[in-house]
């Protein structure tokens, strides 16, 4: 139930609970506080029971965890009949990447070396292509 709270603020908290209550009453309303608890999971539990005795026998196997939306989803991922592990196995995010980047940047994906121009050294620095003299650039409708 706390999972999350540190030692250092569990002392915190008992320092506040005997500072507030003082050491006289604190017994008294940690007891309180156990038995609200106690008849809250009581009170709950009977609940789930005349839920499952009102749904029947079809949902016997019914659990209120799945009423949740993240635990749905993860159940229904984890099924093997849909066959999603394979295609979660199957598929390779970096060599997907690896492809996209290289048709970005205009490089062939085939692993056959092209010829080098100029002696064997490749020039990898971008030229601007120079448009001719009576090409126009072009007009974009939108843009105005």
């Amino acid at each position: 139930m706390f999972n999350d709270i540190g030692p250092l603020e569990l002392v915190t908290l008992i320092v506040l609970a005997v500072l507030i209550f003082g050491p006289e009453k604190l017994p008294k309303v940690i007891q309180d506080v156990t038995r609200t608890i106690r008849k809250i999971r009581d009170f709950s539990e009977s609940a789930k029971q005349d839920i499952r005795q009102e749904l029947g026998p079809e949902f016997k196997d019914f659990e209120f965890e799945d009423l949740n939306p993240k635990t749905f989803i993860r159940k229904q991922l984890d099924n093997d009949d849909l066959g999603l592990k394979e295609i979660r196995n199957g598929f390779d995010l970096k060599k997907e990447m690896a492809e996209v980047a290289d048709s970005i940047h205009g490089r062939d994906t085939d692993p056959s070396p092209s010829p080098a121009p100029s002696g064997g050294r490749v020039d990898m620095t971008k030229k601007p292509e120079q448009p001719a003299a009576d090409d126009r650039p072009p007009f974009d409708m939108d843009a105005t």
